[in-house]
């Protein structure tokens, strides 16, 4: 299924990983929201963990030049340590609604969510980054 990337934390325009891995493979950036989410805070990069009524995070929606696709899927799993079926994945790969800020419209997009191990950790014990912003964080 092609589906457009939410990113929210070191892909996004003029971070880190946004010109390793998405440099002249997109067709647009629009930015975005993701609902009931928190976003915090990982060694040097975000974790939105899914929380029913828990907040917004923001990003962008990513959409890849359909020749980019295969292979920009295949390295951003990798880059996120995702690995299907694998219980040592930190991330997920799933399917949301993500709302792009330009008209309100819910797109569906890939997302890159805390494992559900990862969560718990950082339901527990982490540090949320207030407003769901990774670029506003302190």
């Amino acid at each position: 299924m092609t589906l457009p990337f939410f990113v929210y934390g070191t892909l996004r325009p003029g971070e880190v990983n946004h010109d390793l891995f998405l440099r002249g493979r997109t067709r647009s950036e629009e930015p975005g929201s993701l609902t009931d989410a928190v976003l915090y805070e990982g060694p040097g990069y975000p974790y939105a963990v899914e929380e029913p009524g828990g907040g917004t995070v923001s990003g962008e929606l990513v959409t890849a030049l359909p020749e980019t696709y295969p292979g920009l899927l295949a390295e951003l799993d990798r880059l996120e340590e995702y690995v299907p079926g694998d219980p040592r994945s930190l991330y997920v790969r799933v399917e949301r609604k993500v709302v792009r800020a330009a008209d309100g419209e819910a797109v569906r997009a890939w997302v890159y969510v805390a494992a559900p191990a990862v969560a718990a950790r950082l339901r527990a014990r982490g540090r949320a980054i207030a407003g769901g912003d990774w670029r506003a964080r302190v």
